[in-house]
């Protein structure tokens, strides 16, 4: 076995470059998005004060290894159940209602606090322990088994989904996706798979065809306000909707689209982007920093997913797999989401963009997911001529 116990030869640099290289971009983002919107206060500093509790975060969770982790899974998915539940009993001082939506805790000295960003990462936990914990007991796979296991990540979603999807439509996606890319690669046959997901693809293009042909349809048999249709009108035609709910969406491709090849320069904005700073952070970098910014972001993005699928593929452990999994899956559905909604490509949902859009739940919540793949790097242990786990069920 191939054990150095030095830090400096366990620590996993390359991924702490590239979540510098984030948290400088986006303070330069946010202080050039913040000098237009219609809050008060410095959002930089704040930022800054997020990356350093994230940290910490990170700190905290690399230390654990993964078989403290798999003890403390159904702790931790427990008590993510129980924060999004208490969001609807908690009083109005404690979880206040912000633009028709009961999302956050109010903590006296700290701020408001997000739940669902913490428990997608409690999720991804608990959705890789249940695979590795499967496949250990049904070495013999049928169809039978695969069916099973099907079930059993159903089951473990279906409850924060559904607290979720009640307020949050965008996070309730996320947990989808996070889903979606664990069972790809837990094994399952695709002669269940593909039924499945064929149905449900056929499904929301019914729906989607439905809310612009014949949305008199949906208003009478789902009961859904004609309001609710104005974010996906306004997404097909935001220029016909620039006065009302297309607004934001309608600026924020002008803005990209004025920043050209190389931007228009470090705060030199000059199109009003209604929260700048947070989901459309990336319309400040485009009108910025043009084509260049944008695609040094973006490759950035890129190298993070490497990176992660490299340590993913490196881990002999399937439960550590997993995880790279679903933290792949939650960090590129946001990426590709909130840039998507910032040219048109996708609805708006409001999504932030991972580590450069301010926020302080958003930000904890990934940097809880990296000090996960800081751990799988520190306690990663090479042993010669052998690639079996050491794993046991429990």
């Amino acid at each position: 076995m191939n054990k150095n116990n030095r830090f400096s030869d366990r620590f996993d640099w390359t991924l702490c470059f590239l979540l510098l290289l984030f948290f400088l971009i986006s303070c330069i983002a946010i202080y050039s998005g913040q000098s237009s919107n219609q809050y008060e206060g410095n959002f930089v500093v704040s930022q800054i004060k997020n990356y350093v509790v994230g940290a910490i975060i990170v700190a905290i969770v690399m230390y654990f290894d993964s078989e403290q982790i798999r003890r403390l899974t159904w702790l931790l998915y427990g008590l993510g159940i129980l924060l999004l539940v208490g969001l609807f009993i908690a009083p109005e001082s404690i979880a206040p209602e912000r633009k028709g939506a009961t999302l956050w805790y109010i903590i006296p000295g700290l701020g408001s606090v997000q739940p669902s960003e913490f428990v997608k990462v409690f999720l991804i936990i608990a959705l890789s322990k249940v695979i590795a914990d499967h496949h250990l007991k049904y070495q013999a796979k049928t169809t039978g088994t695969d069916f099973f296991l099907l079930i059993k990540l159903g089951a473990a979603t279906l409850p924060p989904l559904g607290l979720i999807i009640i307020e949050d439509l965008g996070t309730a996606l996320v947990i989808i996706a996070i889903l979606t890319g664990i069972i790809l690669v837990s094994g399952i046959t695709w002669k269940i798979l593909v039924p499945i997901y064929g149905i449900l693809g056929a499904f929301a293009g019914t729906v989607l065809y439905l809310v612009i042909i014949a949305p008199e349809i949906l208003e009478k048999y789902l009961g859904i306000d004609p309001y609710q249709f104005s974010r996906i009108y306004s997404w097909l035609d935001p220029v016909n909707h620039k006065q009302g709910a297309g607004m934001q969406l309608y600026n924020s491709m002008l803005a990209i689209g004025s920043g050209l090849i190389s931007g228009k320069g470090f705060t030199d904005r000059q199109v009003y982007v209604p929260d700048a700073h947070t989901d459309f952070i990336f319309s400040v970098i485009g009108e910025e920093y043009g084509f260049f910014g944008a695609s040094v972001v973006i490759s950035l993005f890129f190298l993070l997913i490497y990176h992660l699928t490299k340590t993913g593929l490196e881990t002999t452990d399937p439960f550590n797999t997993y995880i790279c999994v679903g933290v792949i899956s939650m960090i590129t559905f946001h990426v590709f989401q909130n840039i998507g909604m910032t040219i048109q490509v996708l609805p708006i949902t409001g999504i932030p963009l991972p580590f450069i859009s301010y926020g302080g739940s958003s930000l904890m919540g990934n940097m809880m997911a990296m000090g996960l793949i800081f751990s799988i790097r520190y306690h990663h242990r090479t042993y010669m001529f052998s690639t079996d786990s050491n794993y046991v069920a429990k």
